[in-house]
């Protein structure tokens, strides 16, 4: 038995993380199991490989560095090879002054550090960080960082539709390291931009891109041709765009892909939607509705007939909402068929139909052989022309619930969007039963989250007095990856069709006119739900200010529109 396990096993004892009963029964495991004490003790569940590298620090009297904090350097990869850093557990994080910074799970190992001082041809300051973060690590940047010899890349575990492939392969490695990274970074798409002299890779994460450490330029031509056979699309064209999918699991999760290519001066730029359909949600308290507008939701998707809107740009999770609703409507009793561009999220008993503008199958054309299916509830994935406008419409009369979207800046700018698709008025107050707005706002990193000092500049833009308080901010800390954020939260707006609303639609009254009279009948505008938000310290004043116009600041009924 190795001597740092005699002290492991001591400083185990004395702190009352293990008792001797315990002790015995994790010998017996790794002598059965052919492992180390830490396995044996992380297999047997007795206890975390973090517990066990703090101790293990505390024991030989060196820093413990917890690796999800930083974000390493991969190009330092090419300083200690790959099969050395897998055979002695350790990984190269920083190089400061001539010194090398190297993460060890045991750096008592004079034998190790002196093999990689003569390797790396410079000092060496062992640290030590959890066994379990280094080997991650270690897979993570070598199949990203630079290809090197004597190493055996292990890939991700990505089953494709495909096939298998040799995992063992550079470029198979990298891209499935990427796909699984992103699908644990909670990304929605992957950004594989070539330039000049690098090749960049970002992630957009919460709807914002960050950028990540990736594969050299060199394998740029590799990981597209890869990435185009998962797709099956034309290796050979390199010099128009091109359009593809595939699906992959992860972790237990089918996520679908839809890839886009577009020849640039450096290459083909690469951008990769990642779809799950195993998304779900219980109800719209989950989305971050008020009390007050769940009730107004769920009172109009219960009317047997007529229509509900929701706008919004792309990304702002309309289709979130939309399908949150149906699932609250689905089941065996219910006929619900919906038309999408793509099929996002899949449910039972939904019968869904994919758009596919190259056999002439439109949002109309499908909305009228969806009519004659028998359907009860019909969702419209968005309202794109006057003639998908008109059937949608004419369906929420003829005693069909019909759900749908638009982009609109706000909820009010629907009724004038359904005006410039030549509806008449009477016929929007006769179908439409509400308008949901909505964007969506970076929630405050729940882990790291401080007391946040109003600026000046959101004090005058939000009208706050001098004392407000209760705001939050997040520090960033490893969970939200340094950014402060970790998810995202909706803010929104509901425009009710009521009579007096109804009354100045018929008389063609202008937007202005119709937010005035639904916001003194007691509608919150979409900027006030994100200030209540971030007075609940759920979001960040500089977020809301992002994505909605401040309105309403100052004299009742007086409109001013502020730069937000």
């Amino acid at each position: 038995m190795l001597n740092q396990d005699v002290f492991l096993e001591r400083a185990l004892l004395e702190e009352g993380l293990l008792d001797h009963g315990q002790l015995e029964s994790v010998r017996r495991h790794a002598v059965e199991k052919g492992v180390d004490l830490v396995d044996a003790l992380v297999q047997t569940e007795t206890l975390t490989s973090r517990q066990i590298a703090l101790i293990k620090a505390d024991v030989c009297e060196v820093p413990f560095v917890e690796l999800a904090d930083y974000e390493p350097c991969y190009a330092n990869t090419a300083l200690v090879p790959r099969s050395v850093a897998e055979r002695q557990c350790c990984f190269p994080l920083f190089m400061i002054d001539g010194v090398l910074t190297l993460a060890m799970d045991d750096p008592l190992n004079l034998e190790a550090t002196d093999q990689i001082r003569q390797i790396a041809k410079c000092e060496v300051d062992a640290v030590l960080s959890d066994r379990e973060q280094i080997k991650a690590l270690t897979a993570k940047a070598y199949s990203l960082g630079h290809v090197q010899a004597g190493g055996t890349p292990q890939a991700q575990a990505i089953e494709t539709e495909i096939g298998a492939e040799d995992a063992s392969q550079p470029v198979v490695a990298a891209v499935n390291q990427m796909l699984a990274d992103a699908v644990q970074q909670r990304a929605s798409d992957i950004h594989i931009n070539p330039d000049e002299h690098e090749m960049h890779l970002r992630y957009r994460v919460d709807g914002v891109l960050q950028e990540k450490q990736g594969p050299a330029l060199s394998m740029h031509s590799g990981i597209v041709q890869r990435l185009k056979v998962m797709a099956q699309l034309d290796l050979t064209q390199t010099r128009r765009p091109q359009d593809g999918k595939f699906r992959f699991r992860h972790g237990g999760k089918t996520i679908d892909v839809r890839m886009s290519t577009v020849p640039t001066v450096c290459g083909e730029n690469v951008v990769l939607r990642l779809l799950t359909n195993a998304q779900t949600f219980q109800d719209f308290h989950e989305l971050g509705m008020p009390a007050t507008l769940v009730s107004s939701l769920e009172e109009a998707i219960s009317r047997p007939y007529g229509m509900l809107l929701v706008t919004g740009p792309t990304g702002s999770g309309k289709t979130t909402t939309l399908y949150t609703a149906l699932g609250r409507l689905n089941d065996p009793s219910r006929n619900i068929m919906t038309i999408e561009d793509p099929v996002e999220i899949r449910l039972p008993y939904v019968r869904q139909i994919q758009v596919s503008q190259e056999i002439g199958l439109t949002f109309a054309n499908a909305l009228r052989s969806i009519l004659r299916q028998d359907p009860d509830i019909v969702l419209v994935g968005e309202i794109r022309d006057n003639e998908t406008a008109t059937i949608a419409l004419q369906s929420a009369l003829t005693g069909h619930l019909v759900l749908s979207t638009l982009h609109t800046n706000d909820a009010v700018g629907a009724v004038s969007r359904l005006r410039d698709y030549g509806l008449p008025s009477f016929v929007i107050n006769s179908a439409v039963l509400g308008v949901l707005a909505q964007r969506l706002v970076r929630r405050v990193c729940s882990h790291c989250r401080t007391p946040d000092p109003v600026t000046d500049t959101m004090r005058r833009r939000f009208d706050l007095e001098e004392a407000a308080e209760g705001f939050m901010r997040g520090k960033g800390c490893g969970r939200c990856g340094q950014t402060g954020y970790r998810g995202r939260v909706g803010i929104y707006e509901y425009l009710g069709f009521s009579p007096e609303v109804k009354h100045e639609v018929e008389r063609g009254s202008s937007a202005e006119t119709i937010r005035d009279l639904a916001v003194h009948h007691g509608m919150r505008l979409m900027w006030q739900d994100g200030l209540e938000k971030a007075r609940l310290g759920q979001t960040t004043l500089e977020e809301v200010a992002k994505v909605a116009s401040v309105l309403a600041i100052g004299a009742p009924g007086k409109h001013q529109r502020q730069a937000a």
